[in-house]
Protein backbone atom coordinates (compact mmCIF):
# COMPACT_ATOMS: atom_id res chain seq x y z
CA UNK A 1 0.00 0.00 0.00
CA UNK A 2 1.48 3.39 -1.30
CA UNK A 3 1.26 6.61 0.96
CA UNK A 4 -1.25 7.93 -1.41
CA UNK A 5 -4.09 4.49 -0.49
CA UNK A 6 -2.99 4.99 3.43
CA UNK A 7 -4.08 8.56 3.49
CA UNK A 8 -6.99 8.51 1.29
CA UNK A 9 -8.56 6.21 4.06
CA UNK A 10 -7.85 8.98 6.65
CA UNK A 11 -9.32 12.70 6.21
CA UNK A 12 -6.51 13.92 8.48
CA UNK A 13 -3.51 12.33 6.49
CA UNK A 14 -2.21 14.45 3.49
CA UNK A 15 -0.19 12.20 1.08
CA UNK A 16 1.18 15.62 0.01
CA UNK A 17 3.30 15.79 3.24
CA UNK A 18 7.30 16.51 2.38
CA UNK A 19 9.60 16.07 5.33
CA UNK A 20 13.50 17.33 5.04
CA UNK A 21 15.20 15.64 8.21
CA UNK A 22 18.28 18.41 8.66
CA UNK A 23 20.33 18.44 12.26
CA UNK A 24 22.81 20.42 12.25
CA UNK A 25 24.54 22.22 14.68
CA UNK A 26 25.67 25.58 15.63
CA UNK A 27 27.83 27.43 18.05
CA UNK A 28 26.71 29.70 20.67
CA UNK A 29 29.23 32.89 20.64
CA UNK A 30 29.66 35.13 23.69
CA UNK A 31 26.66 37.34 22.46
CA UNK A 32 24.82 34.58 22.50
CA UNK A 33 24.04 34.32 18.81
CA UNK A 34 23.80 31.91 16.46
CA UNK A 35 24.30 32.00 12.74
CA UNK A 36 21.73 29.72 11.36
CA UNK A 37 23.54 27.07 8.57
CA UNK A 38 22.53 28.31 5.10
CA UNK A 39 21.10 24.12 4.62
CA UNK A 40 18.44 25.59 7.03
CA UNK A 41 17.78 28.63 5.72
CA UNK A 42 17.45 27.20 2.38
CA UNK A 43 15.01 24.69 3.68
CA UNK A 44 13.03 27.31 5.46
CA UNK A 45 13.24 29.77 2.23
CA UNK A 46 15.12 32.24 4.77
CA UNK A 47 16.51 35.42 3.52
CA UNK A 48 18.45 38.49 4.10
CA UNK A 49 15.60 40.32 6.54
CA UNK A 50 13.26 37.60 7.20
CA UNK A 51 12.34 37.71 10.40
CA UNK A 52 12.03 34.22 12.81
CA UNK A 53 10.41 33.06 15.68
CA UNK A 54 12.03 30.63 18.45
CA UNK A 55 9.39 28.38 20.24
CA UNK A 56 10.81 26.82 23.27
CA UNK A 57 9.39 23.45 24.37
CA UNK A 58 10.85 21.90 27.52
CA UNK A 59 14.72 21.55 26.49
CA UNK A 60 14.43 22.45 23.04
CA UNK A 61 13.87 25.23 20.81
CA UNK A 62 12.58 24.76 17.93
CA UNK A 63 13.08 28.26 14.90
CA UNK A 64 9.80 28.63 12.51
CA UNK A 65 9.49 31.30 9.74
CA UNK A 66 6.66 34.14 10.93
CA UNK A 67 3.96 33.93 8.33
CA UNK A 68 4.21 36.94 5.66
CA UNK A 69 1.28 39.30 6.51
CA UNK A 70 0.46 39.84 2.79
CA UNK A 71 -0.23 35.88 3.05
CA UNK A 72 -2.51 36.27 5.96
CA UNK A 73 -4.79 38.36 3.99
CA UNK A 74 -8.62 37.29 3.91
CA UNK A 75 -7.41 34.77 6.17
CA UNK A 76 -10.17 36.30 8.79
CA UNK A 77 -13.75 37.14 7.55
CA UNK A 78 -15.35 41.13 8.31
CA UNK A 79 -18.77 41.27 9.12
CA UNK A 80 -21.24 43.04 6.43
CA UNK A 81 -21.88 45.31 8.47
CA UNK A 82 -18.56 46.74 8.72
CA UNK A 83 -17.21 46.18 5.43
CA UNK A 84 -15.46 49.07 3.69
CA UNK A 85 -15.50 50.94 7.19
CA UNK A 86 -12.77 53.64 7.23
CA UNK A 87 -9.69 52.50 9.43
CA UNK A 88 -10.04 55.93 11.68
CA UNK A 89 -13.68 54.72 12.85
CA UNK A 90 -12.15 50.67 13.02
CA UNK A 91 -9.22 52.69 15.38
CA UNK A 92 -11.64 54.85 17.47
CA UNK A 93 -13.61 51.68 17.90
CA UNK A 94 -10.72 49.42 18.91
CA UNK A 95 -9.53 51.98 21.45
CA UNK A 96 -13.27 52.45 22.64
CA UNK A 97 -13.87 47.88 23.22
CA UNK A 98 -10.11 48.46 24.96
CA UNK A 99 -10.76 51.12 27.00
CA UNK A 100 -14.03 48.89 28.48
CA UNK A 101 -11.95 45.92 29.04
CA UNK A 102 -9.55 47.91 31.20
CA UNK A 103 -12.83 48.86 33.30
Amino acid sequence: MDDAELASGYPYISADVRTVELEISARLTSKGQVTIPSPVRKALGLHDGDRVVFRVDGDRAVLARTPDLLSLAGSISVPAAVRGAPWSDVIEEAHRVRALRRR
